[in-house]
């Protein structure tokens, strides 16, 4: 997740899957990622209507040695629009990672989800496959 800044979203569409490539950051704990989307694009109507998402970050170098080498991270989860009160510091962490995207992040026609991650599937070795599901946080 350090090593990638891009990965690809897939959302729930009508009548077909839709899935566009994202700049992310991640929380420390790895609980929330992080991502911004104009307001006017089919992803961001999408994740209005069904919230499931899920992102893609891969290592690929799109050579033939990725068969084997190559690593792939799923992150499934739920999409919200934090509310005012906690978007600053979710852009905050996004522009720590991205800064040249300050002011497509500034703009009122911007929007910033968090995905709220529920499980990773990591694939490696091209089929070797670990599942980890994230626990639920207590309310306080």
């Amino acid at each position: 997740m350090a090593g990638q800044s891009l990965a690809v979203l897939a959302t729930v569409g009508d009548p077909h899957p839709h899935t566009s490539l994202v700049a992310f950051a991640v929380t420390r704990d790895l609980r929330n990622l992080v991502f911004a989307t104009p307001v006017y694009t089919r992803k961001y109507d999408n994740i209005l209507k069904n919230p499931r998402v899920s992102l893609l970050v891969d290592n690929r170098l799109n050579l033939e040695r990725d068969f084997q080498d190559a690593v792939a991270l799923t992150a499934k989860g739920t999409a919200i629009q934090p509310p005012a009160a906690r978007r600053r510091g979710y852009a905050r962490l996004y522009l720590q990672r991205h800064p040249y995207l300050e002011e497509f992040v500034s703009s009122p026609t911007c929007g910033l989800f968090v995905v709220e991650v529920h499980s990773y599937s990591l694939v490696s070795s091209f089929q070797n496959v670990q599942e980890w599901q994230i626990p639920s946080r207590p309310s306080s």
